[in-house]
């Protein structure tokens, strides 16, 4: 299997078990996402995999215009200081039925694994008004579904993302800086600090050096 599906595939399949293993109560807990319970991350999350159906099916007939890495620099949704979107996916939210939710999400990252495995990892496909080779695609859908995990275990006592999805956020983070990271952070410690869910302390500081002002890397 190829290594960026075999991450993805990781990433959609621990997250997938964790929403089927959601009980009501569970769901209505906090995240890493200011302002959204679980449930509101897991309409989010949904969106993202039918974004994924629909780019894996959208040729882009043009070359690539960004990486796995550059995808980030001006992704969609970093700037919302209306909060347009939080309250946009707690009005969703409150619609769904959580069995129905989480259901919903399981078979739709399913479908995306089986779309992803037929696509030939070197074409190119447009999403959210960039081309990206469909390897880079599943690396950036990695980046998203392992960050929102983080965000999950804020609330919920359950099994972090594996060594395969720490991997890929870290060689993003590593693609974004320009070099790789200080030997002292491990993956979990730099996915935290690079995507802005770990306060960069005053330790943190000098191993980064004059990088630690560019921090988060991923917002």
């Amino acid at each position: 299997m190829r290594p960026e599906l075999a991450s993805l595939r990781a990433a959609y399949t621990d997250l997938a078990e964790i929403a089927l293993s959601l009980n009501e109560a569970d769901s209505w807990c906090g995240t890493g996402c200011p302002g959204w319970s679980a449930r509101d991350l897991f309409v989010h999350l949904l969106g993202d995999a039918q974004r994924a159906l629909v780019a894996l099916g959208t040729p882009a007939n043009r070359p690539a215009d960004r990486t796995a890495s550059t995808y980030w620099i001006d992704s969609p949704g970093q700037e919302d200081p209306e909060s347009r979107g939080l309250r946009s996916v707690r009005t969703m939210a409150a619609a769904w039925r959580l069995d129905y939710l989480t259901a919903t999400y399981a078979e739709t990252t399913r479908a995306v694994l089986t779309l992803a495995e037929r696509c030939d990892a070197e074409s190119v496909v447009a999403t959210q008004g960039h081309a990206l080779r469909v390897g880079d695609f599943l690396d950036t859908l990695t980046v998203e579904a392992g960050l929102h995990h983080l965000d999950l275990l804020v609330g919920v006592n359950r099994p972090g993302p594996k060594g395969e999805v720490l991997a890929t956020i870290r060689r993003t983070l590593e693609g974004l800086l320009g070099h790789p990271a200080p030997a002292v952070f491990d993956d979990l410690t730099w996915a935290r600090i690079g995507s802005g869910r770990k306060v960069i302390s005053a330790a943190d500081r000098i191993a980064l050096g004059p990088d630690a002002d560019r921090f988060p890397l991923i917002k």
